[in-house]
């Protein structure tokens, strides 16, 4: 598949996924009545992954995110040549979502910016957590994100499950982590809403780079050393 294919789907799938997991937060989280909460903003990035792995899987393999492209680049599941092409497809994507969010958001009369779903730590965390607390949430649970990715896309698990079991694990993961830092353990989706927020969200978004993709990159030489060859053992000769 021509690299300009794989990251247009990249770019598409990581628009959805700021769309919508976003946008749940900003246009759902809060309605009057009938919110959805932290539980149904953490179904929605969890479907989004799972739409996507779906629709993108067998195009781009459907990281849309520049920390899974590293951990799966250092466990030698994706090629070191194509890493600049994915990330950039990825932030850009990130972006267009959150500003076609923006445009739909900005219509209601009485729209205030806020957060908009951004990350952050300290005084812009949700839950008022440190900025160290913040960053070894984010290493921690993007290493556990990239387990799962690696252990579900393992040629010896079983086949054809994989989108669900990543998109459970990433809602497992927001129902930990937006109380800490709004969840992001994807520097795309940070710099998406951050774009639009400024001043803060921008000011803090190194710790949403740095944290996932040293937590990804932990897990990507960790995987192999644990499961070892994923090729499946050779049938022993009878005698």
């Amino acid at each position: 598949m021509p690299i300009s294919k794989r990251a247009t789907a990249e770019f598409l799938g990581t628009f959805w996924l700021v769309f919508g997991g976003c946008g749940s937060a900003v246009l759902a989280a809060a309605f009057p009545n009938t919110g959805i909460g932290f539980l149904g903003v953490a179904f929605a990035f969890g479907l989004t992954v799972l739409t996507m792995a779906y629709a993108i899987g067998h195009i781009s393999g459907c990281h849309l995110n520049p920390a899974v492209s590293v951990g799966l680049m250092l466990a030698k599941r994706f090629p070191k040549a194509d890493l600049a092409y994915y990330i950039v497809a990825q932030v850009l994507g990130g972006i267009a979502g959150a500003g076609v969010l923006y445009v739909i958001a900005s219509g209601k009369p009485g729209f205030e910016l806020g957060g908009f779903a951004a990350n952050g730590f300290a005084e812009n965390s949700p839950g008022g957590y440190s900025m160290e607390s913040c960053l070894v949430a984010e290493l921690v649970l993007t290493f556990m994100f990239l387990i799962i990715i690696l252990g579900a896309t393992d040629k010896r698990a079983p086949q054809g499950f994989a989108p669900v079991a990543i998109g459970l694990g990433l809602t497992l993961i927001h129902l930990i982590g937006i109380p800490v830092t709004n969840l992001s353990v994807n520097p795309a989706r940070s710099t998406g809403p951050a774009v639009f927020v400024g001043g803060w969200a921008i000011q803090q978004l190194w710790l949403f780079w740095l944290a996932p993709i040293a937590g990804a990159a932990l897990a990507g030489l960790v995987y192999p050393w644990l499961a070892g060859s994923d090729e499946p053992a050779a049938p022993t000769k009878k005698k």
